[in-house]
């Protein structure tokens, strides 16, 4: 019955296929695995809110060390960081140490979790990626 008065009536729905969701595992396995590292390691210096503290360690919200060149932020990671650095009109001054210690998965997954969160919109950081910024340190 239903389907004859569409007929009659001359009303047609068009039907539109939903799209396909796309999840991407080690995306979120590597946040997973970041969030672990970054609450182990950077959270201490760079707060739970990665907001950082005043003066001293700088925030990781929309700065270009975050979202910005890959290279730059996985070079501080493994070398650190001793330069004094104004963000956002604050100046910070404490030295950040280097983890060179960590993996390279470690290391883009905890990368890949900072450029991800705290407001963040940046792509992911690889194992790869950073094995390769590894080599050129050190060569």
């Amino acid at each position: 019955m239903l389907l004859t008065s569409f007929i009659t009536t001359g009303i047609y729905a068009q039907v539109k296929p939903l799209k396909k969701t796309t999840h991407h595992p080690a995306s979120a396995a590597a946040m997973e695995r970041g969030k672990i590292v970054y609450t182990n390691i950077c959270l201490a210096c760079h707060m739970a809110d990665g907001g950082g503290v005043q003066n001293m360690n700088p925030p990781l919200i929309n700065t270009t060390y975050v979202s910005g060149n890959k290279a730059t932020i996985i070079k501080i990671v493994l070398n650190g960081f001793k330069d004094d650095v104004e963000i956002n009109g604050q100046k910070y001054t404490n030295n950040m140490l280097p983890h060179s210690d960590l993996s390279d998965q470690q290391i883009a997954d905890v990368l890949t979790y900072v450029r991800k969160s705290f407001g963040n919109k940046a792509s992911s950081v690889t194992a790869a990626e950073v094995k390769k910024v590894r080599a050129s340190i050190k060569s």
